[in-house]
Formats: C-alpha cells, sequence, structure tokens
C-alpha cells in the first residue's frame, strides 16, 4: 500500500472514530430569557432581532444547525457559543449590575452600528441573521431608550 493511502486510510478512521466525541451542548430554556425581555421590553422587530441573530450565541439556548453533528464543526460552534456567552449572556441578565447592564447596551449598539455583530461566520449559514438598516436602527433606537431608564435608575450607595 502506497504511504499516500495509508495516510489517507488513518485518517478517514481517525475522522469515523471522532464522531462519537462532542462538547456539551448549550441546551437552556428559553425562560432563561424572561428577566432579560421584561426588563429591556424590545419592539417586535427587535425582539426578532434578537431571536434570529443574537441569542444562540449569547443566551443559554442555542438552536443548533444539521452540522453541528459532525466533529470538528460542533467544536467550532462551541468554541464560538462559549465566546459568546463570556462577552455578554443575556440569559444571566439578572446578575448584572446596572452599571454592567448599560455598558454591555453601550457594546451592543457599538458593534450592531459598525456591523461587527452578528459575526460573518453567522451569516454564512443564517440568512436572515444579515440586519437591514431599518433593523440596525431599531436596534439602535432601543439601546438608547433603554440606556436612558438606566441613567435614571437610582445609584446604589
Amino acid at each position: 500500500m502506497k504511504l499516500l493511502k495509508k495516510i489517507g486510510l488513518f485518517l478517514l478512521v481517525v475522522f469515523l472514530i471522532a464522531q462519537f466525541f462532542s462538547p456539551e451542548k448549550n441546551d437552556g430554556n428559553t425562560e432563561d430569557l424572561t428577566a432579560f425581555l421584561n426588563e429591556t421590553k424590545p419592539s417586535a422587530t427587535v425582539k426578532t432581532v434578537l431571536e434570529s441573530t443574537c441569542f444562540d450565541c449569547h443566551s443559554s439556548n442555542t438552536n443548533y444547525p444539521w452540522y453541528n453533528s459532525i466533529t470538528p464543526i460542533n467544536y467550532w460552534l462551541d468554541s464560538h457559543v462559549k465566546d459568546g456567552r463570556k462577552h455578554l449572556d443575556f440569559s444571566k441578565w439578572a446578575d448584572y449590575s446596572v452599571k454592567r447592564k448599560d455598558h454591555k447596551f453601550e457594546e451592543l449598539k457599538e458593534e450592531v452600528e459598525e456591523k461587527k455583530m452578528p459575526l460573518p461566520s453567522y451569516t454564512w449559514t443564517h440568512g436572515d441573521a444579515n440586519l437591514t438598516d431599518v433593523q440596525i436602527q431599531a436596534i439602535k433606537d432601543w439601546v438608547e431608550q433603554v440606556r436612558t431608564g438606566y441613567a435614571l435608575a437610582p445609584k446604589p450607595e
């Protein structure tokens, strides 16, 4: 057997064995988002955008695509979700201080305005996640409304 065939066969066996291993799924529930949604009161437009572009990576409940069953793709997706939740986790909104919430909203507006979010790697496979100018403006208006409420909130002593 030629060396290239042996290497190819070895890689195929490794790939097949790898299919039996996968990272733990981010399977929370949508109830974890209740505190965030009740506090920030997004419009129907903004809520739809959040559901289709943000919650998969920034909450405890990810809707996985079919290709998440393939190793190593599932590990790549898992790293994206973990990184997203590290930066902003809507499921833990109740645990954030008012100052932190305000800062997260400032960052959210900046990321959306500069079209850094959602990530291009997400929009490649989720066409509905490409934000229109109207959606971006709706998010910016909502963010400003929420941040105004945080500015008026009593400061802890």
